[in-house]
């Protein structure tokens, strides 16, 4: 089943996909928070909820709306650096021995169809195709990795786009990973159990203007997503709504020679089999 989140007077709207079309929950049933991240909270057995959004009728086509990103204002946000094997290499580094964790705000996320915003203060703005993980449950403390994934609700595209220059003025990558409108999240969320255990097995690509730039599998993720869980549990209380971004193979802008930067005018894809294909055109950002 997908869900997505869309906008109505400038609202965010929680839905299910149907094919090309998308079907409110609220609409359908006014039990439903309008918001994922409060359904979620709420305890609400979306998929009951979408089943029942879908014998309703009241179809929308998803040509005609103009979509949020996925979970518009996450609890949390947390990304993992480093974490296929390839892209440790080509940045010269090791295997990491500890997920290379750090946080973003929910005022750097942007919608799928929405631009990426190329800083005023940085011409070096990056890529990086990932998967996202959001949670559906709140996960206990020290919760083990036999059981993580059953707090997992669904699974999405994300770009992890980087302003490089100000994510190496300091050890901790937080500021060159904040940029307004530099996070896009979507277009969908694909439940969990349309997939494989933990999203294995997915192919990954960034396209930069149609030209691959990264072509991976989830399997060559060092941390798994019921590792990495299992791991966060032992610091933190994940809660439901919550967002894991697992990390970008390699194929970066800042490891090719020459580095290759996104520029006003480019359209960056992220795309992951059976999850989707996000799109984010860039321009420069707003006065």
């Amino acid at each position: 089943m997908k869900f997505t989140t869309y906008l109505r007077n400038g609202a965010a709207r929680l839905a299910v996909v149907d094919g090309q079309d998308l079907v409110d929950l609220n609409d359908t049933n006014a039990q439903v928070s309008a918001d994922m991240r409060a359904a979620l909270k709420a305890g609400i057995d979306l998929q009951a909820a979408a089943r029942q959004a879908l014998e309703s009728g009241k179809r929308q086509s998803l040509t005609a709306v103009t979509l949020a990103p996925l979970v518009p204002e996450p609890g949390k946000i947390v990304c993992l650096g480093l974490n296929y094997y390839d892209h440790a290499k080509e940045g010269g580094r090791e295997k990491p021995d500890y997920p290379w964790f750090f946080f973003r705000a929910p005022s750097s996320l942007v919608a799928h169809g929405e631009a990426g915003w190329l800083p005023k203060v940085s011409t070096r703005f990056d890529y990086e195709a990932e998967l996202a993980v959001v949670i559906g449950r709140t996960v206990p403390r020290h919760t083990k990795e036999s059981d993580a994934l059953q707090y997992v609700f669904g699974y999405s595209c994300f770009n992890d786009m980087s302003v490089r220059d100000y994510q190496k003025r300091t050890p901790q990558w937080t500021i060159g990973k904040n940029f307004d409108r530099t996070g896009g999240f979507g277009p969908a969320l694909v439940t969990a159990d349309e997939l494989a255990p933990g999203a294995t097995g997915l192919r990954i690509q960034s396209r930069l203007n149609g030209q691959v730039m990264q072509d991976a599998n989830t399997d060559d993720m060092i941390f798994s997503v019921a590792e990495t869980i299992a791991l966060l549990a032992e610091v933190l209380t994940l809660e439901p709504g919550d967002v894991i971004v697992m990390g970008t193979p390699a194929g970066v802008g800042q490891a090719r020679t020459p580095p290759v930067w996104m520029q006003a005018g480019d359209t960056i894809e992220i795309e992951i089999d059976r999850v989707g294909l996000l799109s984010n055109p860039i321009a420069n950002e707003a006065a």
